[in-house]
Formats: structure tokens, C-alpha cells, sequence
């Protein structure tokens, strides 16, 4: 094991450095919207879609030519404030409690506009199946995990500011549509409408558990639990999701189940509600069997392993390092993937590539989706090691 510790180690610290030489910032896989030939599809949302996916799709970074250039990632500034406090608190290193503090200060300088409380979404402009979402509108997703970043430094470093953003984002997120039920409340993924999709939903109740377990917020606790029975009651037998309730979203895919177990684990231990801890041991024993093959290539869908996707890779290496201390496979698992991405997706210059195909590597090096992401994957990785 200690040669692949120090497979981990080396390539940590060769992403870190390329990060920061690019100051934070890179593509993204839906940023397409974001290029000079924009005018051309007229707003019409068909048009809009077809153009981000052609350039998503693109197996070479066509991006420049289009005019679509590196840009920050609020998203990408949590995950990186959450591995540096990783890696202070492994290696005691007093740098890497300032570059944490560097990146929450930017989040705070860089919330949305328009909001009084703290939220956070994406730097451009996005169109999909559910319609249009323009660049800064607050999501669910991107503002509960940069969240979870701001109560690490509270618990790591101790400053109360941190815990009084964590309380006004839980604000935020109880201002969200809610779509009550029999068994239990849906939270909408963004302010604008009501959608039903568990991992948001989820992430959403995290957040509110672990910081009312501070504030003693009793109405985020209350709807954390009704959110948390939601997505709970629609688990399928076999302890996996859906990505949503609607028919649209009936497909199972690893980085998301990911984020619903890490989710519920974070709900069940903050709240010291272990209602649904057969739901978490049925959930986690899904994902442990069903997507990972044997030498540790992270599978993308419950049915089929292309493309392999660096976001499928960092998000489960992330939630088996944080099952560690639950089930005694976990740890050896995310070693195992983490060894295998570094020796198969990582380039020589630190950073790792977006996709592989049978026989295609996608080498573009996408910022939150492949770099932020793993690198606080990497560091927890570490530092349960």
C-alpha cells in the first residue's frame, strides 16, 4: 500500500501547483454558451442546446477557437478550500490554511447578485432539457457543497464568520420551493421553479443538518428530515436513485449516488437521526458493487462503464474515503480507483483529462468537473489514509 500512498501523494501535489498556475480558472463541459457564436443560434433554446453539446462533446478543446475562454468557478473555489483545509489539517502546514482562507474570501466577494443571502452558481450562461439558467442564478447543488467547504473552515479554523455564512446559506435554502408530500418534501434544485431531483434535494438537507447542528435551527432540521424521508421513500429496492422523480430523469449514474450517500451520511451522523441508516447501508452496498470494476476503473451508469468521466472518478473516490470509518472496504476501494485514474487519466503535467472512450482519451482539462473536484478527493483521500 505505501507505494500507492506515494502514487497519491505525488499526484496531489502536481494538480495543486497546476491549479494555481492557472489562478483557478478553466473550462467546463457545459460552458459552450459562453462563445463570440452564440448570436447565431437567434435565443431559440433548441438551437442553444444543440450548440453546448457539440461543443461538450467535441473529443478536442475546440473551445478557443469559438471564442470560450478559461473563467472562474465558485464550485471549483469550494472543493479547492476544502482540500486545502484537507492538507492542513494532514501535514499541520500554515500555506495551506491561508489558500483556504484566500478561496472563501473570493466566494464571499463572488456570491450571487441579486440575493441577500449567500448562494452560488455557475459563471455562465446554461440551457438544457428543463429550459434556461442564466450564468450567477443560484443552484441548490453549487451553493450546499461550496457551503459545506465554509463549515469545514469553521470547524478547522474556528472563526465564527465562517458559521454565520454557513446559517445564511441554510436561509437561502429554506427560502427554496418545496414540493410537499405524503412522505416527505422535495427542495427545488433552483429558486426560479420546482423540480424533483434527489440529489439536490439531498444536498440541500446536508447542509442544513450539519449547520443546525450549531445554530439549533429547528425549522432546517425539520425540513432537512422531510427531504432526506422524500428521497428516502423513493429509494428503490435495490438501494439505488433515480436521478429525479420525473420520466425524463430515470437513469443511475455513480457521481450522483455519490452525493446522495454522502448527503444522507452527513444528515443521519450531524442530526443524530439514524432512521435511515438501512437506507445508507443499502445505498452504499449499490454503489460499492455495482460501480467499480476489478482493477478500480469507476464505472459512469449502473449499466454500462463509457465514458469513463473524471468528475465519476473524484466524486467516488471522495464518498468511499468518507465511508471509511463505515464500512472496511471503502478505503482500500478508493485507493484502488485513485491509483488507477492517476495512472490512466492524469497527464505529466498534473492535470487529469475530462473522458475516456474505448479507444479515445478527451483531453481537455475541465477546472470544477475534473481538477477542484479531484483535488479534494485526492486530499481526503489522504488524509483518511
Amino acid at each position: 500500500m505505501s507505494r500507492e500512498i506515494s502514487i497519491v501523494e505525488h499526484s496531489t501535489q502536481k494538480l495543486e501547483t497546476w491549479i494555481e498556475q492557472q489562478n483557478y480558472k478553466g473550462f467546463e463541459p457545459f460552458d459552450g454558451l459562453t462563445s463570440f457564436f452564440r448570436p447565431l443560434t437567434c435565443g431559440n433554446a433548441l438551437a442553444e442546446r444543440i450548440f453546448l453539446q457539440a461543443v461538450r462533446q467535441s473529443p478536442v478543446n475546440i473551445r478557443p477557437l469559438l471564442g470560450i475562454k478559461p473563467h472562474e468557478s465558485t464550485k471549483g473555489r469550494g472543493y479547492m478550500a476544502a482540500g486545502y483545509l484537507n492538507m492542513l489539517m494532514l501535514d499541520g502546514n500554515h500555506q495551506y490554511k491561508n489558500k483556504a482562507i484566500n478561496c472563501l474570501n473570493w466566494l464571499i466577494e463572488n456570491k450571487s447578485p441579486g440575493y441577500c443571502k449567500y448562494c452560488w452558481g455557475n459563471h455562465f450562461d446554461w440551457t438544457n432539457r428543463e429550459g434556461k439558467l442564466p450564468k450567477f442564478e443560484p443552484t441548490i447543488v453549487w451553493t450546499s457543497l461550496v457551503g459545506q467547504a465554509f463549515l469545514d473552515a469553521y470547524e478547522v479554523v474556528g472563526n465564527r464568520k465562517y458559521l454565520d455564512i454557513a446559517s445564511s446559506i441554510s436561509d437561502w435554502i429554506l427560502s427554496l420551493p418545496r414540493e410537499e408530500t405524503n412522505s416527505g418534501a422535495c427542495i427545488s434544485y433552483v429558486a426560479c421553479g420546482q423540480s424533483f431531483v434527489h440529489n439536490s434535494n439531498l444536498l440541500g438537507a446536508a447542509m442544513l443538518a450539519r449547520t443546525a447542528k450549531y445554530t439549533n435551527d429547528d425549522k432546517a432540521l425539520h425540513v432537512a428530515r422531510k427531504a432526506i424521508e422524500y428521497s428516502c421513500s423513493r429509494q428503490l429496492s435495490n438501494g439505488a436513485w433515480y436521478y429525479g422523480e420525473w420520466h425524463k430523469h430515470l437513469w443511475i449514474d455513480n457521481f450522483h449516488t455519490g452525493y446522495n450517500l454522502d448527503s444522507l451520511k452527513c444528515y443521519i451522523e450531524h442530526a443524530n437521526d439514524w432512521t435511515f441508516e438501512k437506507n445508507l447501508t443499502t445505498g452504499f452496498e449499490y454503489f460499492r458493487n455495482t460501480f467499480f470494476e476489478s482493477d478500480g476503473r469507476p464505472r459512469y451508469y449502473h449499466d454500462r462503464t463509457y465514458p469513463i468521466d473524471i468528475q465519476c472518478a473524484a466524486q467516488a473516490i471522495d464518498t468511499l474515503a468518507n465511508f471509511s470509518d463505515y464500512d472496511a472496504t471503502a478505503l482500500p476501494l478508493s485507493l484502488k480507483v485513485a491509483t488507477w485514474t492517476i495512472e490512466n487519466m492524469q497527464d505529466k503535467n498534473g492535470y487529469f483529462y475530462y473522458r475516456q472512450f474505448p479507444r479515445l482519451k478527451v483531453k481537455i482539462p475541465m477546472l470544477h468537473w475534473g481538477q477542484a473536484t479531484m483535488y479534494k478527493a485526492l486530499t481526503h483521500l489522504l488524509l483518511k489514509l
